[in-house]
């Protein structure tokens, strides 16, 4: 298949779900089953996808395949020349890996849907949004510049919370919409400056072009550390989407939407899209933005694993662990293991659409209760539900011969590493210490819903295994969690397949920006055949090759990873896998410990520890916090602004309307009885003097002379007096 093709199958790919979300929303009240049209649209994505990613890694392994177009040509600009504004598409191995994730996702929660809404008011609708969101997320997959990431990066949060706020109808989820839609704005603006820096520099929003312009020593400003803010800035998104302090209070509120939902945006796709910005950037983040980076993934990690310890709605605690394990993501490729981060994205993306999806099984089951404390020995009643619940639980946990086990370990093997580099020894401490407590709460879920007697017997006795539209993507999802899929060796993910698939993109930032381990990388020769490349390398250089396609020729470029750093991590390989078992297996124990074999009362601890305790139980008050500090004040100022406006503002247009009026009641009066009535007087004297005279114009000779006689004889008597 030539590259052409693979470009014209990633489009097609992405307009699917699109073209599905018109028809669905337009005729979905008229024709009742054509929500079925979106589900099979989904499902041939799905197989287009996968079909794709075939290809891609057999007869395209080592080359990215890009396509642009010009979407707005401005002309000529003064001081930067003919300026265009190009879209495009990219195809590597990390973009057709994220293209069978989402679609499979996807596709498996549609199919969930249909059993789990079965019912509902809108549920044509549902299944249009779903196709929305399906499409916005693709397109976030396949963009090759940050243009088209920024406007499918909107369109995923004006598709979120149409789904977060589905049942508009309850406060609880309107409320929890909006407040998802405007956290990640807060985020968003930081992003759009970032990509503004670096356009205002480069004028473009390509990757490729841009990362040529830093490794040609070009940096924003000519300042490394506007590069790190720029860096930082454009992060700043996927703090928003990927729900990192201090943005990360969004997300367990949105479990208000349909569990399906949570499924989609909160497993493997929206809050993956952060996650993924961090992976397409890494090549131009400095070493100060890296840690920055790791910091605030480490502080996440920990922050919301300590809530989920505590909490007791079923999907809570998933929510909260999505934003640990999030977190874990994003340190990883703050210390630099960058393909561990994106092998825990994906690895994540199955169990914990298992986990979502399993709840959304259990809560169905249960009649939409969510409270664990009124759950208990469903696994009696749900064997199948329960089977792939604990293999998603053990995957999370990092139990050896799971997908979990494999990327958690190479992504703490690297976080030790960094601290052995570095000196920052807090991030990998932090890294291992969630670990177990990831294990903790993960059994306290599963013991507290499925072992153990039933907690409310009524309930209990409705309870039911879910229809296999509900429990085969449980099934498929459980599969996708074994080892098998990514290595055939259950303790070493280097040996897989996925690991040579993605290859570490080697840094473009000056020498002087980065960490001091990654500052004496080696450089390789290259040698071009009419079949392929090769590269001249050592056996401990990590290399990537990227072949740019364009219209008479290709650009290759080698790219390495440093060293010491890979050596420094298979060092620490089996020590980290050791001890990440070790705290796994503490966890597990702990939780048997308290909840199944009550050797510890879980109530007489948090009595004890009730100061933590409480904190924990609360999420740190953080949203009490932000609405004090943040929300109350915003509504004060909302209310001081309405009373300047109505007091001072509108005062001072009222006043000058009532000296206006004032004045002109004056100048009205004035007019009337000074300025008309000397116009009236004038004319009334002038009109009676007229009727006086008129009197005497009689027309007759005879008056006229007795008038003559008698003015003569009035000016005689004036002049000579007697």
């Amino acid at each position: 298949m030539t590259e052409s093709s693979l470009i014209s199958l990633a489009v097609t790919i992405l307009f699917l779900p699109l073209v599905g979300f018109a028809i669905v929303l337009l005729f979905g009240k008229r024709y009742e089953k054509l929500y079925l049209l979106e589900v099979g649209i989904i499902t041939v994505a799905l197989l287009l996808s996968i079909f794709t990613g075939f290809v891609k890694l057999t007869d395209y392994v080592n080359d990215t395949i890009i396509t642009q177009f010009t979407w707005i040509d401005l002309g000529n600009v003064p001081s930067i020349g003919h300026l265009t504004v190009n879209l495009g598409i990219m195809i590597d191995n990390v973009t057709v890996i994220m293209l069978f994730v989402v679609t499979l996702i996807s596709a498996l929660v549609h199919y969930f849907s249909i059993a789990y809404m079965k019912g509902d008011s809108r549920f044509s609708r549902y299944f249009a949004y779903l196709g929305i969101f399906t499409f916005s997320m693709l397109g976030i997959v396949i963009a090759d510049n940050l243009l088209m990431i920024y406007i499918f990066w909107e369109l995923v949060g004006l598709s979120s919370y149409l789904l977060i706020g589905f049942w508009y109808e309850k406060k609880s989820a309107s409320d929890a919409s909006m407040k998802a839609f405007l956290t990640n704005r807060v985020g968003d603006i930081g992003m759009f400056i970032g990509i503004l820096i670096l356009f205002t520099n480069y004028h473009t929003f390509s990757f490729a072009e841009i990362f040529a312009h830093i490794s040609n020593g070009v940096v924003p400003f000519g300042s490394n550390g506007w590069l790190t803010a720029a860096g930082i800035l454009i992060f700043m998104g996927a703090v928003g989407k990927s729900a990192q302090i201090p943005l990360h209070i969004w997300l367990p509120d949105a479990m208000e939407g349909p569990t399906p939902v949570s499924a989609l945006i909160h497993a493997a796709t929206m809050v993956a899209a952060g996650v993924y910005l961090v992976a397409r950037i890494f090549a131009l983040l400095t070493a100060d933005a890296m840690l920055v980076i790791a910091v605030v993934g480490a502080i996440t990690s920990i922050f919301a694993a300590s809530i989920a310890l505590t909490q007791n709605d079923i999907k809570k605690v998933l929510a909260y662990s999505t934003v640990s394990q999030l977190g874990y993501m994003v340190m990883a490729l703050g210390v630099g293991a960058y393909k561990f981060a994106f092998f825990h994205l994906v690895t994540h993306a199955f169990f914990k659409g298992l986990m979502f999806l399993g709840s959304g099984s259990v809560i169905y089951s249960m009649h939409h209760e969510q409270d664990m404390r009124q759950m208990g020995g469903l696994r009696k009643k749900m064997p199948i539900t329960y089977i792939t619940f604990l293999i998603g639980t053990l995957a999370i946990s990092g139990v050896p011969l799971t997908s979990g086990f494999l990327s958690k370990d190479g992504l703490l093997a690297g976080t030790w590493a960094f601290g052995n580099l570095t000196g920052h020894y807090l991030i990998p401490i932090i890294g291992f210490v969630v670990a177990g407590m990831t294990a903790f709460y993960m059994f306290r879920l599963v013991i507290m819903t499925f072992h153990g007697e039933p907690n409310n017997q009524h309930k209990y006795d409705h309870a039911h295994e879910s229809p296999k539209l509900m429990t085969v993507p449980l099934i498929i999802l459980a599969l996708l969690s074994i080892f098998i899929f990514y290595t055939p060796n259950p303790t070493a993910p280097a040996d897989g397949w996925f690991y040579n698939w993605v290859k570490t993109p080697q840094t473009v930032v000056p020498e002087e920006a980065r960490f001091e381990f990654m500052k004496s990388e080696s450089h390789s020769k290259e040698t071009h055949g009419v079949e392929g490349s090769e590269t001249e390398h050592n056996e401990n250089d990590v290399i990537e090759n990227h072949e740019v396609h364009g219209g008479s020729g290709s650009e290759h470029v080698t790219i390495t990873h440093s060293e010491m750093y890979e050596h420094e991590m298979h060092v620490v390989h089996y020590p980290a896998m050791i001890l990440s078992i070790i705290l796994a297996g503490l966890g597990i124990l702990f939780a048997f410990l308290m909840y199944q074999w009550k050797k510890i009362d879980p109530d007489k601890l948090a009595e004890r520890l009730k100061p933590l305790y409480n904190l924990s139980y609360n999420k740190w008050y953080i949203d009490e916090i932000y609405s004090m500090v943040f929300i109350e004040r915003l509504l004060d100022f909302s209310r001081f602004v309405s009373w300047f406006d109505a007091t001072i503002v509108d005062g001072v247009v009222n006043g000058s309307a009532t000296v206006t009026r004032g004045i002109a009641n004056i100048a009205g009066w004035f007019d009337t009885y000074v300025v008309d009535g000397l116009v009236n007087f004038t004319a009334f004297v002038s009109g009676f003097a007229g009727l006086t005279l008129r009197k005497m114009q009689t027309g007759k000779l005879q008056t006229y002379i007795v008038y003559v006689v008698f003015s003569v004889i009035i000016i005689l008597l004036i002049i000579r007096p007697f």
